[in-house]
C-alpha cells in the first residue's frame, strides 16, 4: 500500500501519524544539541605560578589529581591572565574583557566603594540563557558591597570570602589588626569575622559545596566556579595535608588544593556526568615571590605577581573534556582567561554581549583542531591603565616601565621581603626562543619592533594608557556604591 492510499483510506488517522513522525524529525536535532552541551567547572586558585602543578615542574609535592586530568585532557603552555593581581584577573576571567576596559583594576579591599557593574555580562548570565545552574564557591574580589556581589550577577549560590584573606593593615606583622573579612553564604553573611582557624577550613569548605551542588544538579546543566582562596598568603591548611609535602606549608596547601580537584572530578564520574563536563584548572596570577617559602615558583618565567613579565601573567592550565578534547595533549598557542566566556557561549549556544568584549573562541585549539592557532592577532598586558607590554605571535616587546623585581633574599615562614624597583628599557623577546625574557634582540628586529609599537597604538585608542594620558574610547566604568544609595 502506497502513501496516497493511507492518505485517501484514513486521513485523520493519517495526519496525526505524519504529524508525530514530523515532531520526531524536528526535535531530534535539537536533543542531540542537548546532549552535546556541556557542564562547565571552572576550578580557579589564587596566586599559584606556573610550575606549581606536578606536571608543568613542580618539586618537593605532588598533584596526582591534575597531572591525571592533564593525562585525560590537555595543558596549555601559553595560557595568560588579564593583570597579574587578583581583582583584576577575575573580573577579566568572568566578563571576557581586559579589566582595564570595565574599570576593574587592583584588588579591592574591605575600603573599596567599587564593583562590577551591572551592565558587564559575567559567564554564569551567560549559562542563564540556556536554563543553566549556577554556582560559585570561594574568593569572589568584584566588589564586596550587597549590589556586587555574586547572586546579583548570575549565580544561584554562593559561599565564601568577597576579596583576599590578607586584607587587613600591616599583614603580616599586625594579625591583631584584623578587620571584619566576612563569611557569605547566599546574600548573608554567615560569618562576620573569619578567623585564622576559619581559614584552616576555607579549602574543604569550598570543595564540600562544589560536590553538594554537583550531586543536587547533575542531572539539568550546570555552571560551577570553585575559586580558591589558597595559596595566597597567609597561607592554611587542614589537618589532612598539614605536614605532608616536601616543601612545606606551600607544598601542603597545592596538595590540598589537588584533592578538591579530585573530590570534583570524582563527584561528576559519581553522578554519570564526567563526558559531559568541560573541567578547567588555572590560577589568577603569578607568585607572590617575596613571600619565599610561602610562595609559589615561576619555573622558567622571570619575576611573578604585580608584573607583567612571563611570571606574573602566564598561568598553568588544564582542560578536560572526554571525547572532546584531545587527552595527553598539548597546546603551545597563546589562550587566555578573557577568552573562557566567549567559547563558553559557543559551546553551549548562547549569544555573546552586545557590548564589545576581548576574548576569543578557543574551541578549535581546545578540540585539536590540525592547525589551529591563537585567534590573537595581539595580547596586550596591562598593568592597572598602562600598557606595559604587547605580544603578537612569538614576540613581546616591553614599553620602558617600573616594576618590582625579586633581587634580594626572599622572606620565610609568612613574612616578605626581597623587592626592590626595577626598570626597563625598550626591549623586545622572542617567546619561543626565550621563554625567560633574558635576551633583547630589538636591535636585529626593528621591522618587529614598528609593527608591535603600531599595534599598541590602536590598544591606546580602544583601551586608553596612563602612560601617554589616554583615556580610551572603549572604557565602561565600574559601578559604585554611591550610584545606589539614596539622596
Amino acid at each position: 500500500m502506497n502513501i496516497l492510499s493511507v492518505l485517501r483510506s484514513n486521513p485523520p488517522r493519517t495526519a496525526a501519524v505524519l504529524l508525530a513522525l514530523l515532531t520526531v524529525l524536528l526535535t531530534r536535532p535539537a536533543r542531540a544539541v542537548e546532549a552535546n552541551t556541556p557542564n562547565v567547572v571552572i576550578i580557579f586558585t589564587d596566586d599559584q605560578g606556573y610550575a606549581d602543578v606536578g606536571c608543568f615542574g613542580a618539586e618537593d609535592f605532588e598533584t596526582p589529581n591534575l597531572d591525571r586530568m592533564a593525562d585525560e585532557g590537555m595543558r596549555f603552555t601559553s595560557f595568560y591572565v588579564a593583570q597579574a593581581v587578583c581583582g583584576a584577573s577575575r573580573a577579566a576571567l568572568l566578563t571576557g574583557c581586559y579589566p582595564n576596559r570595565i574599570g576593574m583594576l587592583g584588588a579591592p579591599s574591605h575600603r573599596s566603594k567599587h564593583g562590577i557593574n551591572a551592565t558587564e555580562v559575567l559567564i554564569p548570565e551567560v549559562c542563564k540563557q540556556k536554563g543553566y545552574a549556577t554556582a560559585m564557591y570561594g574568593k569572589w574580589h568584584l566588589g564586596h558591597h550587597q549590589p556586587f556581589l555574586p547572586m546579583q550577577h548570575g549565580f544561584d549560590d554562593y559561599f565564601g570570602l568577597p576579596y583576599s584573606n590578607d586584607m587587613w593593615p600591616y599583614h603580616p606583622e599586625r594579625p591583631d589588626a584584623y578587620p571584619d573579612l566576612p563569611l557569605f553564604d547566599g546574600n548573608e553573611v554567615a560569618n562576620p569575622k573569619v578567623t585564622p582557624e576559619d581559614q584552616v577550613w576555607l579549602t574543604t569548605w569550598y570543595t564540600e559545596r562544589a560536590v553538594k551542588f554537583i550531586d543536587e544538579h547533575h542531572q539539568e546543566p550546570f555552571f560551577l566556579y570553585l575559586a580558591h582562596s589558597m595559596p595566597h598568603v597567609p597561607l592554611f591548611v587542614s589537618d589532612k595535608y598539614a605536614g605532608k609535602s616536601e616543601q612545606g606549608m606551600y607544598g601542603d596547601v597545592i596538595s590540598e588544593i589537588d584533592w578538591s580537584v579530585g573530590q570534583v572530578l570524582e563527584a561528576l564520574k559519581r553522578n554519570g556526568v564526567d563526558e559531559q563536563t568541560l573541567v578547567i584548572f588555572t590560577s589568577d596570577n603569578g607568585p607572590w615571590l617575596s613571600y619565599g617559602n610561602h610562595a609559589g615558583s615561576a619555573g622558567p618565567l622571570r619575576e611573578g605577581k604585580g608584573t607583567t613579565w612571563e611570571g606574573g601573567v602566564r598561568e598553568p592550565c588544564i582542560m578536560r573534556w572526554p571525547g572532546h578534547i584531545p587527552a595527553g595533549s598539548t597546546c603551545d598557542e597563546l589562550a587566555a582567561t578573557i577568552d573562557l566566556l566567549p567559547t563558553i557561549a559557543g559551546l553551549i549556544g548562547a549569544e555573546l554581549p552586545d557590548h564589545p568584549i576581548d576574548g576569543k573562541d578557543i574551541w578549535p585549539l581546545m578540540s585539536g583542531r590540525p592547525g589551529a592557532k591563537s585567534p590573537h592577532d595581539v595580547y596586550y598586558y596591562y598593568w592597572g591603565n598602562h600598557l606595559q607590554a604587547i605580544r603578537s605571535g612569538d614576540w613581546k616587546l616591553h614599553f620602558p616601565h617600573a616594576f618590582r623585581s625579586l633581587t634580594g633574599d626572599p622572606g620565610r615562614d609568612g613574612k616578605p621581603a626581597g623587592y626592590t624597583q626595577g626598570k626597563t628599557d625598550l626591549v623586545l623577546f622572542n617567546l619561543r626562543e626565550d621563554i625567560g625574557e633574558t635576551t633583547d634582540v630589538k636591535d636585529q628586529h626593528p621591522e618587529v619592533v614598528a609593527r608591535l609599537k603600531a599595534l599598541a597604538e590602536k590598544a591606546r585608542e580602544e583601551l586608553g594608557d596612563s602612560a601617554t594620558k589616554q583615556k580610551g574610547s572603549g572604557f565602561r566604568p565600574p559601578a559604585r556604591i554611591s550610584d545606589f544609595q539614596t539622596k
